[in-house]
């Protein structure tokens, strides 16, 4: 890709202050978790994974193997790696293992080619994390966001194995399947990135097979079919003012999937719309990364703007709104600054916002706004779901920027 010339070396007071932060990050949010090491109990949904793993463990049925469940098969396997240790150890076995994965993109951003401003990203992906903390260290999506880091750093000199860490982490959480594609589109390594996430996805879903029954291996899809209008979702806004004020809309929790959702006048017409608004931005998206394949565009530039366009759509566009789908955000812009510096620089202040405004309203405030429906708190997340939109706005703007002006002046040096 021509974007992705060698780095240039990192100077060592940059490195130093790189893993400095990366140090004081993992250190404060190890001594707010020491109580749940201590006594053996769990944080966040970390709760759920153990549950799942050690009832696997101990009765030999699997979540996504024996039977459907919401997330792909090959989240079972970072779930019961920290069960391995037993139940008492879980949180800080599940702690260590987020620790090692950022630990891991930190180092490609630094020392990766493809990352010419690597140390201010790696800086960027620390401040979020810390900000983020609550579900970086809670969530699984802590585990899928440093993969798609390394993957996408990896895409422009080992496509092939770009494409073997991404495809793992579509099967942990779907999401990073943005980046997959954006990958195919942007590189020239088509049949080795789609080569190598075959036989990932031939080996998971043998296993399946092997295991279970290989009709669960998309268990996940319809899982989500009946949900409703989450709280959080970027387009459940309105709905939400409307339970504020008590124009017909009210917030309801839903015990089989434990999540806060909206029911009412806006609710369900705006949840029915989502499916196929969700499917035909995709295209419509993708659409616009092969129209500027076609117009010889920069590689470098279509897979980091492809793939926060297709996550921004994953988010916008999604019935489902939990705040760790920020998480998807923060990787795709870090990526997008370690690769073109300045150029991302509004993406990037706004990221900082967002994940400051999704923590106030989750963990600090959720109990404000989904029991009193807190006209401040609403505020804040309304705030927070413009931005995330603004975002999205300016991926598919830049994409549809970069067709036209690649094709008036053709990039003439390609890998």
């Amino acid at each position: 890709m021509s974007a992705l010339r060698p780095a240039p070396d990192v100077p060592a007071p940059q490195r130093i202050a790189v893993f400095a932060t990366f140090t004081a990050v993992h250190s404060l949010f190890f001594a707010h978790l020491v109580p749940y090491f201590a006594d053996g109990s769990t944080y966040g949904d970390v709760i759920l994974y153990r549950h799942w793993a050690i009832h696997g463990l101990t009765t030999g049925i699997w979540q996504g193997i024996d039977t459907a469940w919401v997330y792909p098969a090959g989240a079972m396997l970072p779930m019961v790696l920290p069960a391995l240790a037993g139940p008492e150890s879980y949180m800080l076995v599940w702690f260590l293992l987020c620790t090692v994965l950022n630990f891991c993109a930190v180092w490609a951003l630094v020392r990766i080619p493809a990352a010419r401003y690597g140390w201010q990203a790696a800086v960027l992906w620390m401040v979020l994390t810390a900000v983020l903390g609550p579900l970086a260290f809670s969530r699984v999506d802590g585990i899928t966001g440093p993969l798609v880091v390394i993957g996408l750093l990896f895409a422009g000199t080992r496509p092939a194995l770009a494409s073997v860490i991404l495809s793992a982490a579509t099967w942990i959480k779907v999401w990073p399947a943005a980046a997959v594609f954006a990958l195919l589109v942007a590189g020239r390594a088509q049949v080795r990135v789609l080569l190598a996430g075959f036989t990932v996805s031939a080996v998971l879903a043998a296993g399946v097979a092997a295991g279970g029954d290989v009709r669960n291996l998309f268990g996940f899809v319809t899982a989500q079919e009946e949900r409703g209008m989450q709280l959080e979702a970027p387009l459940s806004t309105p709905g939400l003012w409307q339970a504020v004020i008590g124009r017909g809309t009210s917030v309801v929790f839903n015990d089989e999937i434990d999540t806060m959702e909206l029911r009412g006048s806006l609710a369900e017409p705006v949840g029915s719309l989502m499916n196929p608004l969700l499917g035909g931005s995709l295209v419509l998206v993708g659409a616009l990364m092969v129209a500027a394949r076609r117009a010889n565009a920069d590689p470098g530039k279509l897979l980091t703007l492809g793939t926060l366009a297709l996550v921004g759509v994953m988010i916008v566009f999604n019935k489902v709104g939990s705040p760790q789908f920020i998480l998807w955000l923060a990787a795709a812009i870090a990526v997008g600054v370690a690769i073109r510096g300045r150029e991302w620089a509004f993406p990037a202040v706004l990221m900082v916002a967002i994940s400051i405004l999704t923590t106030l309203v989750y963990p600090l405030l959720y109990e404000q706004l989904y029991r009193d429906l807190e006209p401040g708190v609403a505020l804040l997340l309304s705030v927070r779901n413009l931005l995330v939109v603004i975002v999205f706005g300016w991926a598919v703007r830049q994409l549809i920027e970069l067709r036209r002006r690649s094709g008036v002046t053709p990039v003439l040096h390609r890998p």
